[in-house]
């Protein structure tokens, strides 16, 4: 199973929702997990993984993590060159670096040269950011591209960032 991340921050509470799937190239076949936490950690620059572990974490317990194969999630796995790690390498760590994670950014924030990869997809001019832990990251990249959709942003990645917008969801969060 590929478990996919993005939370989303209002009112001091945070909606984390995670698509589960097993194949990189549907759109059509996957689960959704949900869960709203409240008073969270204010964001602090080059620190965001501070603010997003525990939630990502809190949503990871009602997942069985014994069928867990790779995680995807929305910022970078390093911050640069020196293995400075990002949210994706703290949630490595905070796994006992059992599962391989794919950070999949929109903007170019990490200094990062090494083992970042711009990936441009559709007809798109802006590339997204991958990087990896756990994984080669030309494999991380092949697995991305793979992704449907034809456009920037692979559909289901699109999806998980409408989900976590949707104020209607929230009683389907616990």
């Amino acid at each position: 199973m590929i478990l996919s991340f993005d939370t989303y921050y209002y009112e001091n509470k945070a909606k984390t929702v995670c698509l589960a799937f097993e194949n990189w190239k549907t759109m059509d076949d996957f689960s959704v997990y949900c869960e709203i936490l409240e008073d969270i950690e204010e964001y602090i620059p080059g620190e965001f993984y501070r603010r997003e572990l525990p939630c990502i974490l809190s949503l990871l317990k009602k997942i069985r993590f014994e069928k867990i194969e790779m995680i995807v999630v929305d910022g970078f796995v390093f911050l640069d060159d020196n293995d400075k790690l990002g949210l994706g390498g703290h949630l490595y760590k905070q796994l006992e670096e059992k599962v391989p994670i794919i950070g999949v950014a929109k903007t170019n924030f990490a200094s990062i040269v090494k083992n970042k990869r711009e990936l441009k997809r559709g007809d798109s001019q802006n590339p997204l950011f991958i990087t990896s832990i756990g994984l080669n990251i030309d494999k991380a990249v092949e697995y991305i591209a793979s992704m449907a959709g034809d456009y920037r942003i692979p559909k289901l990645l699109k999806h998980l960032d409408s989900l976590t917008k949707q104020k209607n969801g929230e009683q389907n969060c616990s």
